[in-house]
């Protein structure tokens, strides 16, 4: 159990305060940057291998990611579970449900590689240009080879970082990230006696670093103090009434990341099909904004742990002061990348340009600082809203983030349609309607919070959550 001084302090050192959430956070951010870091090097490497490569690099990871997201989403939410055993004093538990994460990675293993052969009719129809849809499909199979060990490292590091051992996670994952970004320049370009590969190398080498991670976290795992103190010998067994809890809180909250990126997908393949410069650019645009919207994520998870971890302890007081603390901490991170995306946007287009045919790349820069004038707006809202949602599925309120999943998705793809079709703005109008559909998210998820129901919400069993509740 978690146990509060009588006196609260000061902003950063009171419980919940600046000092608490950005010690369990800031490895979190270092590991979700390093997962930015994968991906602009690889979008760098192919945008100096060729810029047709760079094109499709976008729509086939977001397909990728919309069909992993979901089972990704579940096994992520074992970290929901884990904070929440902790926080009651429930050590014994947490074994048992990241073992139920697990098998449920391993169960996803036959889904992906059926994918690989079906692959191709993904992407047949989103492209006229019958290159780019050999070079999406080739890469969208060449990254399916490393999703199950995604979906499985999800669960097993969600053994340390529900607990707050967040350091521990950032080394496996800046390793694993670092070996992704070496074999991934040997791949693409056949460098240090690797095959040339190119897009498909790209995807390889993302692959060989998400089976990595699995490697070492189960490594860890085996050390004989985890094994005994958390019930890691005995977290072998289904247990299918603790699956079943999983499933019906994991699923709403993987759900909603299918739903959204499914909509990011088909946005990103209509743009596509606009010209191989729009494609590119809006490519390059989101690959430029991971560098700001990636470490927030891993904000989010410590967020949404804390959340957890005080709830478990029935101390909503602290859980909200969580909440508002990353936030603090989101949109001043936020306010720095938005300034810089709209007053020195070359600062990060200078790499790409390197290796870039000057002549093709000119049209692509143009269109890329006008596309992240957007980001800069947009990146504010992204913030606020991956806070607040992080704080709601920590709580377990992941049945209302599904609902706005569902609306707030299918009212973007279809505004977007009629901004093409009827009032003909082109990729703008996509870019409009992103925009406005991130606000709404924002403003959604912040009036749920203050509402305040998630505060009663809890994913484990009620004999298990702590008996003494602290004054709201």
């Amino acid at each position: 159990m978690l146990v509060a001084p009588q006196s609260d302090g000061t902003w950063w050192n009171r419980p919940a305060g600046g000092r608490e959430v950005l010690a369990l956070s800031f490895p979190l951010i270092i590991s979700t940057a390093f997962w930015a870091v994968s991906w602009f090097f690889d979008r760098l490497f192919l945008t100096w291998y060729d810029s047709g490569a760079m094109a499709a690099s976008m729509p086939a990871g977001m397909m990728h990611w919309a069909l992993l997201c979901l089972p990704s989403g579940i096994a992520s939410y074992v970290n929901t579970f884990v904070a929440q055993y902790h926080g009651a004093g429930q050590q014994k538990r947490i074994g048992h449900v990241v073992g139920q994460g697990i098998w449920f990675g391993i169960a996803t293993i036959p889904v992906f590689a059926l994918t690989i052969p079906l692959a191709h009719y993904l992407f047949a129809g989103a492209s006229s240009d019958p290159r780019q849809v050999q070079l999406q499909t080739h890469y969208f199979q060449s990254l399916a080879l490393g999703a199950p060990a995604m979906v499985m490292a999800n669960a097993m590091s969600a053994l340390y970082t529900g607990r707050g051992q967040t350091g521990l996670v950032m080394i496996v994952n800046v390793a694993g990230s670092l070996l992704d970004v070496v074999l991934d320049y040997c791949m693409v370009f056949g460098e240090f006696g690797f095959p040339e590969w190119g897009i498909v190398g790209a995807g390889i080498s993302t692959a060989l670093g998400n089976w990595f991670n699995v490697l070492v976290f189960g490594l860890l795992m085996l050390r004989p103090y985890d094994r005994e103190h958390f019930g890691i010998a005995e977290a072998w067994r289904l247990d299918w009434p603790l699956m079943g809890r999983l499933m019906k809180y994991g699923f709403p909250s993987g759900l909603p990341m299918l739903i959204e990126t499914f909509g990011f997908a088909m946005l990103t393949r209509f743009i596509a099909g606009l010209g191989e410069v729009e494609g590119a650019a809006t490519s390059l645009a989101f690959n430029v904004n991971s560098v700001a919207f990636v470490p927030i994520i891993g904000l989010g998870i410590g967020v949404a742990t804390l959340v957890g971890q005080y709830l478990g302890d029935n101390n909503d007081r602290l859980a909200a002061r969580a909440t508002w603390t990353g936030l603090t901490f989101a949109l001043g991170f936020s306010v720095v990348f938005a300034a810089a995306y709209w007053f020195v946007p070359d600062w990060f287009i200078y790499f790409h340009a390197q290796g870039a045919d000057p002549a093709e790349f000119t049209r692509v820069r143009e269109l890329t600082i006008t596309l992240l004038r957007f980001v800069a707006i947009y990146c504010l809202f992204d913030a606020t809203q991956i806070i607040f949602v992080s704080a709601l599925k920590g709580a377990g309120d992941t049945r209302f983030v599904l609902y706005v999943a569902i609306v707030l998705s299918t009212l973007m793809i279809v505004l977007g349609k009629i901004a093409e079709h009827y009032y003909h703005w082109g990729i703008f109008g996509w870019w409009y309607v992103m925009t406005g559909w991130i606000f709404a998210m924002a403003f959604v998820y912040l009036v749920r919070f203050l509402q305040g129901s998630w505060r009663t919400m809890r994913v484990i069993e009620p004999e298990f959550v702590a008996k003494e509740v602290a004054s709201s």
